[in-house]
């Protein structure tokens, strides 16, 4: 981008999110897999879900006890002679005789021929004969077939992210393999010479890389499958070979540094040739953002100090991503702030904060490199462009993290 451009005016914060969505709901007609059962915890369906048959299969006792004709405990103390044991799981049909009584347990068939069931607690049996203490009516105590569910019925609507209640209902119409949305892809690029990785020795000048591991958690927190991350240094064709990687591989692409106005700003160097868009945001912190197309995917550019990198992902991607992975929404709240904070004039300012009893307290040290500090906030406080000063009391936005 030329100097020209990179003075221009800052872009209001929605603005560029706006950008950012434009770009990224494109996914949101991405293909459909088929997966294990047991792996489409958390996925999205692909299509409706009609049940293949009746649930309950068949007619059972719902509880342990004895089937009968109601009309044969009409008057009770009646003894009835023991005819048959039915268990849960018996696969031979049993009919009851009138007069008679069926023992049987809990999910185990109903005979043809008995219309209730009387609970075990009801009755006093010797094992031939068995005496009902209490009078039943007809269906008492007996699931039908179809009650739950009949055959042909929607079961889970396309678009359900599916949570464990899900799982159990398809589970039990007989369904091994379900059709899901393919999760969105991220591949995650950090850059700078001075990164080294987690367990490696520093030398004088570097720092540890944690913004590929931040990022990466991110995503997967808000339901992305991370498909790399990958670090370059300062030098073009190392970062053109791993956007490339990147591209070949996922939906969207994020990188972290390398997008300022400095004179090593390889993502911005690389990048705007191909058309990408770099400038100032009017947030602090997060600023310097970029947005690119690469092949067709979205590459989001982040500025390199960390808590600048997790602001940034938590501004502008978050919300669709989680959309995207059919995630509810996070709440935006309006609580009062306990101490009274200063803003730059003219940028909007997300807070580090910490909810308390009474409101929200900003947590000390705001500077983008603290992220130790961030580490201790629970929100973020959304202090408007064109506040300088707040006092304590006033009622601001919070973003949960």
């Amino acid at each position: 981008m030329s100097s020209r451009h990179a003075l221009a005016p800052a872009r209001p914060v929605d603005d560029h999110r706006r950008r950012i969505e434009d770009a990224l709901r494109p996914l949101a007609g991405r293909v459909a897999e088929t997966v294990p059962i047991e792996q489409a915890l958390g996925r999205r369906l692909a299509e409706d879900v009609y049940s293949p048959l009746d649930l309950p299969v068949f007619r059972n006792s719902a509880m342990d006890g004895y089937a009968v004709r109601a009309e044969s405990v009409a008057i009770v103390p009646a003894t009835l002679p023991l005819v048959g044991v039915v268990a849960a799981g018996n696969t031979e049909q049993l009919t009851l005789p009138p007069g008679a009584a069926v023992k049987v347990m809990t999910g185990a068939p109903v005979p043809p021929g008995a219309d209730c069931v009387v609970p075990v607690e009801h009755t006093e049996s010797d094992g031939v004969t068995v005496t009902i203490r209490t009078s039943r009516a007809t269906g008492d105590f007996v699931r039908e077939a179809g009650t739950d569910v009949r055959a042909g019925a929607l079961l889970t609507a396309a678009g359900t992210r599916l949570r464990p209640r899900h799982i159990a209902a398809l589970a039990a119409v007989g369904l091994g393999e379900l059709s899901v949305l393919r999760k969105v892809r991220a591949a995650v690029i950090t850059t700078g010479d001075e990164l080294r990785p987690a367990g490696s020795i520093l030398l004088p000048g570097q720092i540890f890389n944690s913004n590929g591991i931040a990022l990466a958690a991110a995503l997967a927190d808000n339901g992305v499958e991370v498909v790399s991350i990958a670090h370059s240094t300062d030098e073009h064709d190392e970062f053109r070979l791993r956007l490339a990687e990147a591209v070949a591989q996922a939906d969207v692409v994020f990188t972290s540094g390398g997008v300022s106005m400095g004179d090593f700003e390889v993502v911005k160097e690389v990048l705007e040739p191909l058309g990408g868009e770099f400038g100032s945001v009017a947030m602090q912190p997060g600023g310097p953002q970029g947005l690119s197309v690469v092949e067709g995917v979205p590459v989001l550019s982040f500025p390199g100090n960390p808590v600048s990198t997790m602001v940034s992902f938590e501004v502008f991607a978050r919300p669709l991503l989680r959309e995207l992975a059919g995630l509810p929404a996070l709440p935006i709240s309006e609580l009062p702030l306990l101490d009274s904070v200063r803003s730059p004039a003219g940028k909007r300012q997300f807070l580090r904060g910490k909810l308390v009893e009474d409101g929200v307290a900003p947590v000390s040290g705001q500077g983008s490199h603290l992220i130790a500090a961030m580490a201790q906030a629970d929100v973020l406080v959304d202090i408007p462009a064109a506040a300088t000063e707040l006092p304590a009391g006033t009622i601001v936005e919070v973003r949960p993290l």
